[in-house]
């Protein structure tokens, strides 16, 4: 379905514009993609996004909408293509923003904190850290995905967790998400790799890894 004027100004690499980008490959929208730098910041993120000088900036009809969950509702709002990624009931609609939320303000810091730390400190972080994830995992409640039988907000929001994590991991040598702590998470993250919408619309683990390594040694 072919729709003019609209941009997605974003990084190949980042979580976040990855989550722009399967929101409008859900509603089967056509997009330009402009990649983009943060270092340094084009002309465009300065006039775009002139608070947060940040990626991703989603622009209709030459309007911007910033911030990855604020565009992915804006996306659901405007467009009725394809199904819906935020429920249609608004205590659903509450629940699906709040572990959203939780995954970017709660869960996702401490996962950073795991890098800061070592030895006794890190273990006791990656332990806080499993504990949040348990918490998200109760969400799945013997569904596919926390938007149920299809990819909604909460799912978009944890792509993080499902690929870039998992390389993390892998790159650092430590064990934070295993199928033994949270193998309800992990048949989730099964899930959603395997899902057509999202294979077209994550980069692939070769491709990230190299660019994670990269990042790691910096």
């Amino acid at each position: 379905m072919a729709h003019q004027g609209v941009k997605l100004l974003g990084a190949w690499a980042s979580p976040y514009s990855r989550r722009v980008e399967i929101a409008l490959k859900l509603k089967g929208i056509d997009y330009e993609f402009v990649a983009e730098t943060l270092s340094p910041k084009s002309a465009d993120i300065l006039k775009y996004n002139p608070v947060h000088k940040k990626l991703p900036i989603f622009l209709h009809n030459g309007k911007p909408v910033v911030e990855s969950l604020v565009i992915v509702e804006y996306i659901d709002e405007t467009w009725s293509s394809g199904p819906s990624i935020l429920p249609a009931d608004p205590l659903g609609k509450a629940n699906a923003r709040f572990w959203a939320k939780f995954i970017d303000d709660k869960l996702m810091p401490a996962i950073m904190n795991i890098r800061r730390c070592q030895g006794e400190e890190q273990v006791k972080a990656i332990d806080e850290v499993v504990e949040l994830f348990k918490l998200l995992e109760n969400q799945l409640n013997g569904k596919k995905f926390f938007g149920g039988d299809t990819i909604g907000l909460v799912d978009i929001t944890a792509n993080f967790l499902a690929l870039w994590l998992i390389i993390h991991q892998e790159i650092m040598g430590l064990q934070i998400v295993t199928e033994e702590k949270l193998p309800v998470f992990c048949k989730w993250i099964d899930e959603y790799l395997n899902s057509s919408v999202i294979k077209q619309s994550l980069p692939s683990k070769e491709e990230l890894s190299a660019a994670l390594l990269a990042y790691h040694k910096s």
